[in-house]
């Protein structure tokens, strides 16, 4: 049980125990605390110095040494007391034992909070009879509706035929209450309500129910039932359809209803039912009793008696004479009579065509859709028993919580899962009982139910027994002291608990009795027990739930608390025991204690290297031997080469993701950028990061990045193109400064001789000079030679 299985996860470790928690005095008490709980009636059991050490878990008291027959541990049981195969067939010689349910009765023995279970099969026979009651409103909105059913019995029999080989058909008619305000009831009208209505001048008076063709198979009376027929003329819109209803559905043997049918009531009307409490319109105060009122005439004989029907009581009736209803009414009432369906079970609503036209094809829509579900019920449950449902229908797949398969075919057998709980004990040997059936069908599984709230070993009780030193009754291993004793054995009289008597229980002078956590009996200190857990010692001064834990466990899963100390298991080292000295945990994938990248300490890697983490501080992306570590992954991983090359170490060592890119990006800062040289004097590159989830990833170029070897003409032409270059320029630079040389002296002489023209033509001491052949020879060739310079 649920108990059980949650201690049982804790290894080791004492969790809630609620058959302790109980304080059970008795054996009947134990039992009722939990499912779980047992009692131990053994006479020679558990210590001398606890109390209420009887009730535990099953499994305790057997480590405390109860044998298996003396434990009183009942549990809820289902027998199966009448189960007979389902039927094929619905009609032929054997109709009278049709089955449609299996099983047909079961005893279930229930022991509270102890959840059983049983299986119920239900299957729709083929051609199963069919008894169809037509219940017509005739008020005068529906006069072109009769003239179309005129002939609706010979037709709609030969279509139901067609489903079935046995079918009986049946009609009645309703109106509503003849009183007022429901009805015309001056005196000119009690003939005729439709005197002085121009339209329509002649008409019957009005009525509440009318049963006018008990069910049989010879459909031609039918149809001279209602070539009789009439219509009336009411007052208000709503019509008294739902008297007529109930009174079609509880009077069943003016109706015709035969037990081995399927019972098929349609009721056609063109306007809204008059409901519970209207009648208070007219004065009628006395709630509908749901029982059948027909007279002599076959006419309803309570119309003017009671009020309207409520839908509850309107769908307790049709469930209990198993009959579907069939709503057939015009389009403007569909959502109304649609919400109807929802509080009534095994109804269903279709639209009628304002004349009736469609009214056979109605019908055997609404008997395929019905024939096509299964819906179970429950009748009569008690109020301290909680039932659930799992249907499993033709897919095969279980739907819990639900009573009912659509979508079947005629012939299909589906399956329910019932769970039944009890949830507390009646009065001894009380017995009750529930029904559970398919909506609309007579076949029901009735279940029969026992409480098993007492124990066996009651039976053995004994007056005066010598176990309770013959002063007190002896019953399932504990001794009930008569009046004025007390004691494990009523070896105490209430008298001797003096404080000369109490002082043996205290641990010293000062000190609470037994701790507070016991009872001074006859000297000696009875411990209580705790739902924590035992509670022990001279004085109750020990306990087993006391000690250090380590995340809300006791002595952290992996030793046992002993007054107060975990005493570990080995391995385990600490005050609370969570400390392992075994360092498997901490070895990495390379063989190493924590990657060398730090300590191992109580089962669990303590990384010292900066940047380093992980179990075993496997991730580093910021250490020194990161690339080198992982460069050993992408060569075995990518190139199936490297110290890894083998396959087997490689992929046992090497479970980072790695991506391949053409072109590695380096601008991520969470990402270390490696590189090496390869075999081949080529250069591969890879990053490497760690993400959130823990994952390194490595992101390495498909292939290494390799130097192409130079062309030697593209070199000598370069050689004598940069040189040419290098030449151009300097000739280019030397032309520069020569030509800013010469332009400066040009300057200058024109600057001198400008001073000398000036100097000769305002001075009045200056005398033209004497030329001879020599001096302008010389200043000719002066001349000549500068001119030649400049140019």
């Amino acid at each position: 049980m649920l108990v059980d299985r949650k201690c049982s996860l804790l290894k080791g470790v004492n969790c809630l125990n609620v058959c302790m928690s109980g304080s059970a005095l008795s054996c009947e008490e134990c039992l009722i605390i939990h499912p779980s709980c047992a009692w131990c009636a053994q006479e020679k059991f558990g210590s001398a110095r606890t109390l209420m050490s009887r009730c535990d878990l099953r499994q305790n008291l057997q480590k405390r040494g109860c044998e298996a027959h003396h434990m009183e541990s009942p549990r809820s049981s289902t027998k199966v007391v009448k189960s007979e195969p389902l039927s094929s067939k619905g009609s032929g010689p054997t109709q009278y034992d049709v089955i449609q349910i299996m099983p047909q009765k079961i005893s279930l023995s229930l022991r509270p909070g102890d959840q059983t279970s049983f299986k119920v099969q239900v299957r729709q026979v083929e051609d199963y009879p069919v008894d169809l009651y037509y219940l017509m409103d005739l008020s005068l909105s529906m006069k072109d509706d009769l003239d179309t059913i005129r002939n609706l019995g010979t037709k709609l029999a030969d279509e139901m035929r067609k489903l079935t080989s046995n079918f009986r058909l049946g009609f009645g008619s309703f109106v509503d209450k003849n009183m007022s305000p429901f009805s015309y009831t001056a005196r000119k009208y009690q003939d005729n309500p439709c005197n002085g209505y121009k339209l329509f001048p002649s008409c019957v008076p009005s009525f509440g129910f009318r049963h006018l063709l008990s069910l049989t198979d010879k459909v031609d009376r039918f149809n001279e039932e209602v070539q009789k027929q009439m219509v009336s003329r009411n007052r208000d819109a709503p019509e008294g359809g739902f008297d007529a209803i109930l009174q079609a559905a509880v009077c069943k043997e003016r109706i015709g209803w035969r037990k081995e049918a399927f019972h098929l009531l349609v009721f056609a009307t063109d306007d809204v039912p008059h409901l519970a409490l209207d009648g208070k319109l007219g004065g009628l105060v006395q709630p509908h009793d749901g029982e059948c009122h027909m007279n002599e005439k076959n006419e309803y004989s309570g119309s003017t008696n009671m009020d309207y029907p409520s839908l509850a009581l309107l769908g307790e009736k049709l469930a209990a004479n198993n009959i579907y209803l069939i709503f057939a009414v015009t389009k403007r009432l569909y959502v109304i009579y649609k919400n109807f369906t929802a509080l009534i079970p095994g109804t269903t609503v279709e639209i009628l065509d304002q004349d009736s036209k469609n009214i056979i094809q109605l019908i055997v829509n609404a008997y395929n859709s019905i024939r096509s579900k299964v819906e179970l019920t429950v009748w009569d449950q008690p109020e301290d028993l909680s039932l659930s449902f799992t249907a499993t229908c033709q897919d095969g797949q279980p739907l819990p919580g639900l009573r009912k398969c659509a979508d079947l075919k005629i012939g299909d057998t589906v399956s329910f899962d019932v769970s039944i709980d009890a949830r507390g004990c009646p009065a001894p040997g009380t017995q009750q009982s529930f029904t559970i059936k398919p909506v609309g069908f007579k076949d029901r599984l009735e279940v029969s139910v026992d409480y098993r709230c007492a124990c066996g070993c009651t039976d053995q009780t004994q007056a005066n027994s010598t176990h309770c030193s013959s002063i007190g009754q002896y019953t399932c291993g504990i001794c009930h002291c008569d009046p004025g004793y007390l004691g494990a054995r009523c070896e105490c009289q209430e008298g001797e608990a003096g404080s000369m008597y109490l002082s043996a229980c205290r641990q010293a002078e000062g000190m609470q009795i037994c701790g507070g956590r016991g009872e001074c009996s006859c000297n000696q200190c009875l411990c209580y027990e705790s739902e924590f857990g035992k509670i022990y010692g001279t004085f109750c001064e020990c306990d087993d739930f006391s000690c250090a834990r380590h995340k809300g466990i006791l002595c952290s899963g992996h030793g046992e608390c002993h007054c107060g100390e975990c005493k570990c298991h080995a391995g385990y080292i600490g005050d609370n025991c969570n400390c392992s000295t075994d360092t498997s945990s901490c070895v990495s994938d390379d063989g190493q204690i924590c990657s060398g990248r730090g300590s191992c300490a109580c089962g669990r890697c303590q990384c010292t290297e900066p940047g380093a983490f992980g179990d075993t501080c496997e991730k580093c992306p910021t250490c020194p031997d990161a690339c080198g570590t992982k460069r050993e992954c992408i060569e075995c991983r990518l190139f199936s080469s490297g110290r890894l090359s083998d396959n087997q170490t490689c992929q046992r060592l090497c479970k980072d993701e790695i991506i391949t890119v053409e072109t590695l990006k380096t601008d991520d800062p969470n990402a270390v950028l490696c590189l090496y040289k390869t075999e081949n004097e080529c250069v591969m590159k890879f990053t490497y990061s760690e993400h959130a989830n823990g994952m390194s990833v490595l992101t390495a170029l498909k292939e290494p990045e390799c130097g192409a070897a130079p062309d030697a003409m593209t070199v000598l032409l370069a050689v004598v193109g940069s040189i040419l270059l290098v030449g151009i320029v300097l000739l280019a630079i030397w032309k520069l400064v020569i030509t800013v040389h010469d332009r400066r002296e040009f300057a200058r002489f024109q600057s001198a001789r400008s001073r000398a023209r000036y100097e000769m033509a305002s001075n009045p001491l200056y005398k033209q000079p004497i030329s001879n052949d020599y001096v302008e020879t010389d200043f000719s060739m002066y001349s000549k030679s500068y001119n030649g310079a400049a140019h």
